[in-house]
């Protein structure tokens, strides 16, 4: 990859590394950069830890290794295709429009230049959550169908990249001695206000939290986001082959879902 590529914009490239990365508005030692074959052992400790995973709704726990390399093996194709796509296109004059976000992983950057990977932050295609949706009768309402869930979600993945109504959605952790800092609220607001939205034309964000989660809630509100619904006792199909086939689980706690509706 090369740092010249005006096709990064507005990724920054470490000059020593030649890895892209986004700065944290309002934090500048904290950055957001693809993932790296050797984060899984890095970030494995902080997935083990109550303080996380106790508001996090999917990742297993123990949280192993060998899930550690599951998860980073997917989103680093996610970002390696975008980056593909950005190089190819180097020498065309427009920015094109890209179907991922290529950084994901948050990291503070050290006095002698060293980095701590700190936490991530992904916003992908909402492929859980098909099953919330607007009422047939009143629009402004959302509501729980589960008979509609599974082609809800076929459609969004068939979307086109940059067609406005994908619907996505944020996921994110961030290790606890970081917590309480505004870190993720800037990290979300960096990856909508410089990615996101003119990178690739994302206009609907869904971002779901456990009621109790108090900080998680701030960072989307304060990112423009709005309460649509709550779902009690809520239960989630953790596969979306069939409905018949779906495996379930029931949340221990209520969630809250929250959209941001955003223009350029």
């Amino acid at each position: 990859m090369s740092f010249n590529n005006p096709q990064l914009a507005p990724l920054e490239v470490n000059p020593t590394t030649d890895e892209p990365f986004l700065r944290i508005e309002g934090f500048d030692d904290i950055i957001i950069t693809p993932p790296r074959w050797d984060d899984a052992p890095r970030f494995m400790p902080y997935l083990n830890d109550p303080r996380v995973y106790q508001w996090m709704q999917g990742p297993p726990v123990p949280y192993l290794l060998s899930d550690a390399r599951k998860w980073l093996g997917h989103i680093r194709s996610l970002s390696d295709n975008v980056l593909a796509d950005l190089e190819a296109a180097r020498d065309t004059p427009e920015l094109i429009t890209v179907g991922d976000c290529p950084v994901f992983m948050i990291r503070k950057v050290n006095e002698d230049g060293s980095e701590l990977q700190i936490g991530a932050i992904d916003i992908v295609r909402c492929c859980r959550w098909g099953e919330v949706v607007k009422s047939l009768e009143d629009p402004d309402i959302y509501v729980v169908d589960m008979t509609r869930k599974v082609e809800n979600a076929k459609i969004n993945f068939e979307r086109d990249a940059g067609d406005p109504e994908i619907i996505w959605e944020f996921g994110d952790y961030l290790a606890p001695a970081f917590h309480g800092r505004g870190i993720m609220t800037a990290a979300v607001k960096t990856i909508l206000k410089k990615w996101a939205l003119p990178r690739m034309n994302t206009r609907i964000v869904r971002a779901v939290t456990f009621s109790g989660n108090i900080g998680s809630k701030k960072v989307f509100l304060k990112n423009g986001s709005r309460h649509i619904i709550t779902l009690p006792d809520h239960t989630v199909a953790l596969s979306s082959s069939t409905p018949s086939s779906a495996a379930s689980s029931t949340l221990s706690a209520p969630l809250l879902a929250a959209a941001t509706l955003t223009t350029p």
